[in-house]
């Protein structure tokens, strides 16, 4: 005998009841197993990526509009209403009416946006670079202010000294 319309869809309908009921079994089970390893390890939100974490420490996956249509750049210029640019590729539509408003583009400038560069100089005869300032401390240490900051000078910033007590000026020629 054939089935009606509406016999198939309340099957469907006592199905999806169904199906709902063992999703939430397993959720249920899922839950307290995931507790159980939280407990265990004595894991963080942090270390889970929930928590505020500082960053750099632990990678978390973006949510950003650039993100999420693929282009994995991050928004260099944002109006504020949800309208984001990541400064590649052509200007959208948002920004270009802006633009031809008056508006200049360092007013959607967001944290991100890329950097104008110094002109760059060109290298010295002897093919190696000077810094504009060395610095050295009291008790003859140095640092040439290339390269990582070494222990004194690190110890000493981290106690409240400005780099700029420890300045020594030197040409660049």
């Amino acid at each position: 005998m054939a089935q009606t319309y509406a016999q198939i869809q309340r099957q469907i309908d006592a199905l999806q009841r169904q199906a709902e009921t063992l999703r939430a079994r397993e959720v249920d089970g899922v839950v307290e197993r995931i507790k159980e390893a939280i407990a265990h390890y004595g894991l963080t939100a942090d270390q889970l990526g929930f928590g505020t974490a500082r960053p750099g420490t632990i990678k978390s996956r973006k949510t950003t509009k650039a993100s999420q249509d693929g282009s994995g750049a991050a928004a260099a210029y944002s109006d504020g209403s949800g309208n984001t640019w990541g400064g590649r590729g052509p200007r959208p539509r948002w920004l270009r009416d802006a633009l031809d408003a008056g508006k200049a583009l360092e007013d959607f400038a967001s944290s991100r946006s890329p950097k104008k560069s110094a002109p760059s100089k060109s290298k010295p005869a002897d093919g190696k670079r000077k810094a504009a300032k060395q610095y050295s401390d009291q008790s003859g240490n140095h640092w040439s202010g290339f390269g990582p900051k070494p222990g004194w000078l690190k110890d000493a910033l981290a106690a409240g000294e400005t780099l700029d007590k420890f300045a020594i000026e030197t040409s660049n020629s």
